[in-house]
């Protein structure tokens, strides 16, 4: 049994995760099925958010803040990091405009969060 609280909405559900099957992992303390959700994926496999920069070339700053555009495996996390080693885009650039496709074979891409305007 694991406890945990649900960060998918502002409840904030404490979850008690009953993984001792994890092909049928049970979760009690959710209000809504996110709360499921969120509780299964994360005793079976953790995934998260990754945000980081990369350099931008001829742009008004001189670096982007980039995100992945879903939640990837934790596991990954360092491996994607990894993969933004060296990117440099080129001005201008739009927010959610892709800067690295299919990260490590996710199938997730890592996109701009802000607007750059080239010199």
């Amino acid at each position: 049994m694991k406890e945990m609280i649900c960060i998918c909405c502002p409840m904030g559900c404490r979850l008690t995760v009953d993984d001792s099957d994890l092909s049928n992992v049970k979760v009690s303390g959710n209000t809504c099925p996110r709360g499921e959700k969120y509780g299964k994926e994360e005793v079976v496999c953790p995934k998260r958010m990754v945000t980081s920069v990369v350099r931008v070339e001829g742009g008004d700053v001189a670096m982007l803040s980039v995100k992945t555009k879903d939640a990837i495996e934790k596991s990954k996390i360092s491996g994607a990091l990894k993969t933004l080693k060296g990117v440099v885009v080129k001005a201008p650039v739009k927010i959610g405009d892709v800067v690295v496709q299919n990260v490590l074979g996710t199938g997730v891409d890592f996109i701009a969060t802000k607007n750059v305007s080239a010199r």
